[in-house]
């Protein structure tokens, strides 16, 4: 189950701590859009132990930095485990999927390919 937390506004000089701004909840897959615009987004995400995000392809090229926990993360025919403080780019247009073996919060980060 994938469930959405409000949008939070952002000012100039506010410092946030990522790993708080969204909570783990049992079963489930939350998020938390930061900033959305014509450019990309960047939205906070925490998945319960067994969640996962199902191979999809977007025309963005992204990144995902986990904030706590392990993600073990498919880009392509590659897979990957990434740890905390740790970051790994999904380029556009290539497949990718995102399993949480265990508790993981991360941050997504995607903007437009250019051209």
């Amino acid at each position: 189950m994938i469930e959405s937390s409000t949008k939070l506004t952002l000012t100039g000089a506010d410092p946030q701590n990522l790993a708080k701004l969204t909570d783990y909840q049992s079963k489930s897959i939350v998020s938390r859009t930061l900033i959305q615009d014509a450019c990309g987004t960047l939205t906070v995400f925490s998945f319960d132990k067994g969640q996962a995000l199902s191979a999809h392809t977007v025309p963005f090229n992204a990144f995902i930095q986990v904030l706590d926990g392990q993600a073990k993360i498919t880009i392509g025919e590659k897979a990957c485990l990434v740890n905390p403080g740790e970051i790994v780019f999904m380029p556009g247009g290539v497949p990718h999927e995102v399993k949480a073996d265990q508790r993981v919060k991360m941050l997504l980060t995607m903007f437009k390919k250019q051209g």
